[in-house]
């Protein structure tokens, strides 16, 4: 016998919510004390695509992770940084996953998730640090708000010092939840990104045992 009295509802929601073209389930106390526990257990997640609508991340485990095509290239140590696929190309594949309806919505991020690596401009005598390395990737996932379009969360590693130094990797949801590892060299930062995308999906908040901090 199961020492879970709720396990055998709390699955059958789960199947509810991966049947449901919006995964919205009933408003009665019964099925909403369950979303509440599967919410805690991270096992459903508020939808990006569909008001009071849920996403299970047994389902978002299907969903293809969107990172430089040449990433692993980087990792082996046969391209340069500055060689990965540009962030456009990144989204842009992304964009091209999304059902047709969603399109326009994830457009609209645009500016905001690839925008313009912001450069940093640390001197060190009279060099200026122009260039930063910055990968973008998106992987399955939700933070304190829902994630973008498809529920994705949406994240860059980036050089931070002139001197190759200090790198940071930063992961966000859709509106003002964050989280971010700073690392000492690439190969740190490198280190947490491949951990990143091996646990997707996830919530934010799961990132706190990887050493992540929240904002």
């Amino acid at each position: 016998m199961s020492h879970a009295p709720h396990e055998a509802f709390d699955h059958a929601v789960l199947d509810l919510i991966d049947r449901s073209p919006t995964g919205v389930v009933p408003h009665t106390p019964a099925y909403q004390d369950a979303i509440k526990r599967l919410y805690a257990s991270h096992q459903a997640y508020a939808s990006a695509d569909h008001k009071d609508g849920h996403v299970t991340a047994r389902s978002l485990a299907q969903q293809p992770l969107f990172h430089a095509r040449n990433f692993e290239e980087l990792v082996a140590g046969k391209i340069a940084a500055e060689a990965l696929e540009p962030d456009a190309s990144i989204y842009d594949r992304y964009l091209q996953h999304l059902p047709e309806a969603r399109r326009a919505k994830a457009e609209s991020h645009r500016l905001t998730v690839v925008g313009k690596a912001i450069h940093h401009r640390a001197k060190h005598g009279h060099e200026v640090f122009h260039d930063p390395v910055h990968t973008l990737f998106l992987v399955p996932g939700a933070g304190p708000h829902p994630g973008l379009p498809g529920n994705y969360l949406y994240g860059s590693l980036f050089q931070v010092s002139a001197d190759a130094t200090a790198w940071a990797v930063h992961v966000h949801d859709s509106d003002d939840g964050a989280a971010r590892i700073d690392a000492p060299n690439l190969g740190e930062a490198l280190a947490h990104l491949q951990e990143i995308l091996s646990c997707a999906p996830f919530h934010l908040s799961e990132l706190e045992a990887l050493g992540f901090r929240m904002n």
